[in-house]
């Protein structure tokens, strides 16, 4: 059964300005259009810069080739293949340019400057490929740690929860506290039965950015997918699959979006001072 309320991803967000989203989604975006403004806007936006490319370039898109630019006849002219090769080469680096413009939003996305949601995945996404790495203190707390959620939420000033990702394969190793672009961000890791590791990261975002949909980050084999949820940004990253990612996004968003109220913000004699290393 298909979840109408579900947050919209980067990709469905073009699919529906290209008139090429699923049937089933389609009352989900509306639905989340209506009460995301700002994704609102860069549908507008994007739709804005189709007609343009449209009333631009379609027109010259749909003419013949010129005879004297197809294949045969340059052969027959005698020219020197370089010269050919040349042409052909041009000709694919300008369409394969426009082509790639107007898929700019289907590939990997760049941090905005300024944008403190998405410099939170980015930090996210370094957090990830240096703690990953690690073998023997690959966390800071074990999840068996009764500690961990209420010390992690007491420092974000949110209740957080541990995603259970056992539908996965993943399962918890534990937690670690760090500082974020704009506080202190938490960490959780998991780690599946050949040693691959997912992790799970938030941190509080400037205050009028309560929601935004999924987007996705790459660099290298790794990737993130982030998205704001009630003033706070919640990142998955894990190797460059995007398509499970977004699975485990998914999950993660489905799991937290019906949160407790903040924690008391006393300290625990029981809260960790000292880092592991």
């Amino acid at each position: 059964m298909i979840d109408r309320h579900s947050p919209v991803t980067e990709d469905e967000l073009h699919a529906f300005v290209d008139g090429q989203l699923p049937a089933e989604r389609f009352a989900a975006v509306e639905d989340w259009l209506a009460s995301h403004p700002e994704d609102a806007a860069r549908i507008a936006t994007w739709r804005a810069q189709s007609d343009a490319i449209r009333l631009r370039f379609g027109e010259p898109a749909n003419e013949a080739v010129p005879e004297r630019l197809k294949i045969d006849t340059l052969l027959r002219s005698g020219r020197k293949w370089r010269a050919i090769a040349a042409a052909v080469a041009a000709f694919a680096f300008i369409v394969g340019g426009l082509i790639g413009w107007m898929a700019r939003g289907t590939t990997e996305v760049v941090a905005a400057a300024g944008d403190p949601a998405d410099q939170i995945a980015q930090e996210a996404l370094s957090a990830h490929k240096l703690y990953i790495a690690e073998v023997r203190h690959p966390i800071e707390v074990g999840a068996a740690e009764a500690h961990l959620v209420p010390w992690l939420s007491r420092r974000l000033g949110t209740n957080l929860r541990i995603p259970d990702f056992g539908h996965f394969d993943l399962k918890p190793l534990g937690g670690r506290l760090l500082p974020g672009p704009s506080g202190p961000a938490a960490m959780f890791m998991f780690e599946n039965g050949n040693g691959d590791r997912v992790t799970f990261y938030s941190s509080k975002v400037t205050a009028g950015q309560q929601q935004m949909s999924f987007r996705y980050f790459q660099s290298d084999n790794v990737a993130a997918i982030r998205w704001v949820e009630g003033g706070y940004a919640f990142v998955v990253s894990g190797n460059a699959d995007k398509a499970r990612l977004k699975e485990l996004a998914r999950a993660a968003y489905e799991q937290l979006e019906n949160r407790a109220p903040p924690p008391p913000a006393n300290r625990s004699s029981h809260e960790p001072v000292n880092r592991k290393g």
